[in-house]
């Protein structure tokens, strides 16, 4: 029966998801989904013929380094279906991949701490009914942060249940060093860093019980297996950009903004009998309660680059989980009391199963309809036309960096990041503006250019200076950043364009058009001594501080920033390091 029920809810899953969209050859789009197309496209044509996993890439943000600072095992397995299937049906059986684990992850993690098969099969049904909350849509491990691009986490978060469940079972049974909790660890660590800094601490709790050192050897070989890719990401952890995200400060917020959504507050004190009857029965759940509690204890106190929202999916999942385990419970209680025959228990786990699960999926408003947009692909889109005829004209121009125009009314291609993709669909023609923001140092200085040159744009950090639209003004901009081409969207920034002698109208692609930009330099030989910005050193303990709060630390980003805020300075350059000659300044 076990078998049947964790089945049964990865099917539902997966029709859920439209799997007759799914198999169409189209390319997915919608929200940040539609971008990360690009970057396992990019480790299969280019980094792995050159025998590497990560490397530079020129496609975004006037270059940067793809696959350090984000998490490679998707797109290893994109890259691998691709082999016997279209490129964007491997891409969408990937992206929803990490859903459909989750039922069989949350069967493996009851069972590991101890619950019986009937328990074990209701609160995998309950794991199930975690995917379908609807109440936030980008903290990670439900349909909607899915659709909305966070699918390496819906992985991660699968592979760190099944991880719990191996390791916790291991230590119950004091098993020594067994292969698959360690393959499940590195696949976690693999697939997103985030999930990984909560759950792995929270199982060293499992140091005491007995024959620990099959423990320490587990931990050992996981990170040896994910080192490869985890420790050039820890060394070069400091070149990437902090996107200021503000942190929540709401509770109980209907929308996502709190730390118990409406949705929950019925089942919560389900979640507390499950927490109690796991407690009497004896059940491992120490570092379950880790992971559930301490992103509500640490909630209102995260400042820093670890943004306060990113844990509390595990929050939210232990209370549908102990959920689970409660309603478990007491259906084995009655089976047991008004049951004699273990025959009849079948049937009363399936009805506990299917009492957990179906009103998460009954109050599931928006899944279907997201997956649809998403998995019909670009070219589904009804103005898939203007979309397609704008990249084949992009690619009859000479090679060159394209600046676009933002704006929001770019999703009726697919999502308001699609012209992200012109590297994809055009080669010589890498976008400015791309995904993956904190992996670029650049990120911050291209949407100052964006502000400039967009009607309305994005201004996706925070406290930056932001100036308004000013085709002037944007020019020294783009001459520093080697840009060729500009295309405007709205008929505001195509007037002032046509309007301004240096930009030059090449083509038309309605309702785009494409400007020539005046030429510039890839490369640009100081003819004058740059000043160097001495910040001081920044050491470790620092830089790990930045993960939770704001030590105001002052930094040659920081510097930067307020540097480029003025265009007259780009004549006078300033280096983070240089000679003892050079002049210092603070």
């Amino acid at each position: 029966m076990a078998a049947f029920v964790v089945g049964l809810l990865t099917v539902v899953i997966f029709v859920v998801m439209q799997p007759w969209e799914i198999f169409k050859d189209t390319t997915p789009t919608g929200g940040d989904m539609g971008a990360h197309v690009l970057v396992p496209a990019y480790l299969r044509d280019v980094l792995l013929p050159e025998g590497r996993i990560a490397g530079w890439s020129n496609d975004w943000f006037a270059g940067f380094p793809i696959l350090y600072f984000y998490f490679p095992l998707p797109a290893f397995l994109i890259v691998a279906l691709d082999v016997i299937m279209p490129y964007g049906v491997a891409f969408k059986l990937v992206a929803v991949g990490g859903l459909l684990l989750m039922p069989i992850g949350s069967y493996i993690l009851a069972k590991g701490i101890g619950a019986s098969r009937p328990i074990a099969t209701v609160a995998a049904a309950a794991g199930a009914g975690f995917v379908f909350l609807e109440s936030y849509a980008i903290f990670g491990g439900n349909i909607k942060s899915t659709m909305a691009g966070e699918y390496s986490f819906s992985w991660s978060m699968a592979f760190s249940l099944i991880y719990l469940g191996f390791v916790i079972d291991d230590a119950r049974r004091g098993n020594g060093f067994r292969a698959r909790s360690a393959l499940a660890l590195a696949a976690m660590a693999l697939s997103h860093i985030i999930t990984t800094m909560l759950v792995a601490p929270a199982s060293l709790l499992l140091l005491r019980y007995p024959n620990r050192t099959g423990r320490i050897v587990t931990w050992v070989a996981g990170f040896a297996l994910s080192a490869f890719w985890t420790i050039p990401l820890l060394t070069n952890i400091s070149y990437t950009t902090d996107m200021n995200w503000v942190p929540l400060r709401f509770f109980g917020s209907p929308e996502a903004g709190g730390p118990l959504p409406t949705e929950l507050w019925l089942i919560l004190p389900l979640a507390v009998a499950g927490v109690a009857v796991s407690v009497w029965k004896r059940y491992t759940i120490a570092p379950l309660l880790v992971i559930g509690l301490l992103p509500v204890v640490v909630f209102p106190f995260l400042e820093g680059k670890l943004w306060n929202g990113r844990w509390l999916p595990y929050f939210f999942f232990m209370i549908t989980f102990f959920t689970g385990i409660a309603v478990g419970a007491a259906a084995v209680s009655v089976a047991r009391r008004w049951f004699g025959a273990p025959r009849s228990w079948a049937w009363i786990t399936l009805a506990a199963a299917a009492t957990t699960f179906l009103p998460f999926i009954i109050g599931s408003q928006s899944a279907p309809g997201w997956a649809n947009w998403n998995f019909s692909g670009y070219e589904a889109k009804p103005a898939y036309a203007e979309y397609d005829a704008l990249m084949n004209t992009i690619d009859g121009l000479p090679p060159g960096r394209v600046m676009w125009e933002a704006n929001s009314e770019l999703n009726r291609y697919g999502t308001p990041m699609a012209l992200m993709l012109t590297p994809f669909w055009s080669e010589g023609h890498p976008s400015m503006e791309g995904l993956l923001f904190e992996s670029s140092l650049t990120t911050p200085f291209h949407f100052l250019n964006a502000a400039e040159m967009s009607i309305a744009p994005s201004n996706p950090i925070p406290g930056l200076p932001y100036n308004g639209f000013d085709l002037e003004r944007a020019l020294s901009r783009m001459d520093l950043f080697n840009v060729s081409y500009y295309v405007t969207f709205t008929e505001e920034a195509t007037t002032a364009a046509l309007n301004h002698p240096e930009y030059e109208l090449l083509a038309t692609s309605d309702p785009f058009s494409i400007f020539g930009l005046p030429q510039s330099e890839l490369v640009v030989v100081a003819d004058f001594e740059p000043a160097v910005f001495e910040a001081g050193d920044i050491g470790i303990v620092d830089r790990a501080r930045t993960l939770v709060t704001d030590p105001h630390l002052v930094d040659f980003e920081q510097v930067g920033v307020q540097w480029y805020a003025d265009p007259a300075n780009a004549q006078y350059w300033v280096a983070e390091d240089g000679p003892p000659a050079w002049r210092r300044i603070d």
